[in-house]
């Protein structure tokens, strides 16, 4: 469903290491008739870049930039370009439904994430709808073995596409598809060969969208066959008694300052001091922000999950303070 001119623009980041395929699957998205326009921002290392070349054209507004990672040196460049991109369309000067920012192979996901957070123009303007990740699966051993990035984008996904398995046996697919689940067991994984996947499942998937009821599969959490040292790593606390708000906030504050650098993405649906509605919150490292959520049913038991994905998060520490913070 495309936005209209009074509802946020719904932004896709795409990531993925080099090589794993990602103009390709924005190509796809470009030539399917869906009957959207989109607007693109590209970006490369160097003073030049060659996927402007690489990419379908046609009536979508593409934007390169080539003074650098986005991710790391040029965000003032993406609020601007963001910025500008709303105020021509409110104009009418210039036409498109959503945007889709692919970032370089070597990016760090997060600072564009958080983009949405910091800035209240683009985040009044913009809903980041979800960070896709397409991981090679040729490679994404050796490359998650390797390349903090790589981890890292894996991490921040809400959706990870794995191309390239016609390359592959299925005795490897299974093995990186279950790497992956361990690390980001809320990004649900599929095969995209050449691109070819349905949009459905990558755009409009509201995967940041802080009304979202979280949606874990514990069963990717009890694996003991781990043969990788993966920095990052993932885990949900559940409880069955509410929390108390003034306790709660105190204990978030004070390990998003302490662990704030390696809590990549962290969620959850809270049931806090009797009150009648769900409490939805969520974080990008240390920023962090929350909503209401849906009402509690009468009939329906209270109860409280969140998840964390993270770079050597102490599992303990974390359980053993929210579990102090319960009623």
């Amino acid at each position: 469903m495309s936005a209209t001119m009074n509802s946020p623009i719904p932004v896709t980041i795409l990531t993925g290491f080099l090589g794993s395929g990602k103009t390709t699957l924005l190509n796809r998205i470009l030539s399917e008739r869906h009957g959207e326009k989109i607007a693109v921002i590209e970006n490369e290392f160097g003073e030049v870049g060659i996927d402007n070349e690489l990419l379908l054209s046609g009536d979508e507004q593409i934007v390169e930039m080539n003074n650098g990672c986005i991710c790391c040196t040029v965000r003032g460049d993406l609020i601007r370009i963001l910025g500008e991109l709303a105020d021509k369309r409110a104009a009418g000067t210039l036409h498109f439904d959503r945007v889709i920012i692919e970032t370089t192979g070597l990016a760090d996901p997060a600072p564009v994430a958080q983009t949405f957070f910091i800035d209240e123009d683009i985040s009044t303007r913009y809903l980041l709808d979800a960070v896709v990740t397409v991981v090679d699966a040729v490679h994404a051993m050796a490359q998650l073995d390797s390349n903090d990035q790589a981890q890292e984008q894996v991490g921040f996904a809400d959706r990870l596409l794995l191309s390239k398995t016609d390359l592959v046996d299925a005795d490897q697919i299974e093995a990186v598809s279950q790497r992956l689940n361990r690390m980001n067991p809320r990004a649900a994984v599929q095969a995209v060969h050449f691109g070819q996947t349905a949009l459905a499942e990558i755009l409009d998937i509201r995967g940041f969208n802080l009304n979202a009821i979280l949606d874990i599969e514990p069963g990717f959490l009890a694996g003991h066959h781990h043969h990788h040292d993966d920095r990052i790593q993932s885990f949900v606390f559940r409880a069955e008694r509410d929390f108390d708000g003034k306790r709660l906030q105190d204990f978030l504050g004070a390990i998003v300052r302490l662990y704030g650098a390696d809590m990549l993405r962290y969620k959850g649906v809270l049931a806090v001091d009797a009150m009648p509605d769900r409490v939805i919150f969520q974080g990008v490292h240390e920023l962090m922000g929350g909503s209401m959520g849906t009402p509690w049913g009468t009939a329906e038991k209270r109860g409280s999950m969140m998840v964390f994905i993270g770079r050597d998060l102490p599992r303990e520490i974390f359980e053993q303070g929210l579990t102090q913070c319960l009623l």
